[in-house]
């Protein structure tokens, strides 16, 4: 047994051998003198230029030369699509449409008193009270009264007086009407969903 034993180990050491040898318990191993083990990788041959990493397109379409030949393949298109919205309109708030309809009322009742003082100044410029007025005189008047005085009835301050009591009706007017109709918006919406708006961005 021991001649064997030895046998193997003289084999063993032999340069570049490879073979089988068995222990001390007598199991059969195998031995690698030289070489790499099986389950090893081969050890990479080192390259003495620099490293180029691997590149998709030739060196020659480099640049713009490039970028156009993979817009002519693919048939990108270079113009920007403009993208869309469908929103509806489900609920109105009363509130916040009472707010906007009050002060909206209000610059146009300032508009309105503006606008009548402006154009009875041009009219009293152009002499148009002064010839309508003594033509409605004349009509009018007799041998006791001169008859209706227009220039003192359509005077600056009653215009005035007048056109601003007629804005704040409207201020009330249009106030309630602007709540109540988003009442009756809500309801209506309920049923048949709201009015529906499409949104698109500018180009």
């Amino acid at each position: 047994m021991s001649g064997a034993t030895g046998a193997g180990s003289a084999a063993s050491k032999t340069k570049g051998a490879r073979g089988s040898a068995a222990d001390s318990q007598g199991v059969s191993v195998t031995t690698y003198d030289e070489g790499p083990l099986p389950g090893d990788r081969p050890a990479a041959k080192k390259s003495s230029g620099p490293y180029h990493p691997p590149q998709a397109y030739g060196a020659g379409d480099g640049g713009q030369g490039g970028a156009a030949a993979r817009l002519a393949r693919t048939g990108a298109k270079t113009t920007p699509r403009t993208r869309k919205a469908r929103l509806r309109v489900a609920k109105a708030d009363p509130w916040s449409v009472m707010k906007v309809s009050f002060l909206l009322s209000i610059a146009l009742g300032i508009c309105t008193v503006v606008a009548a003082a402006v154009l009875w100044m041009v009219m009293d410029a152009m002499g148009v009270f002064t010839t309508v007025g003594g033509t409605i005189s004349e009509a009018t008047g007799s041998n006791e009264s001169n008859g209706f005085d227009l220039q003192s009835f359509l005077s600056l301050p009653r215009v005035l007086l007048f056109t601003s009591v007629i804005a704040v009706i409207d201020v009330v007017l249009a106030t309630a009407l602007a709540t109540l109709g988003a009442f009756v918006y809500n309801l209506s919406a309920g049923f048949v969903g709201g009015v529906e708006l499409t949104l698109a961005e500018d180009e």
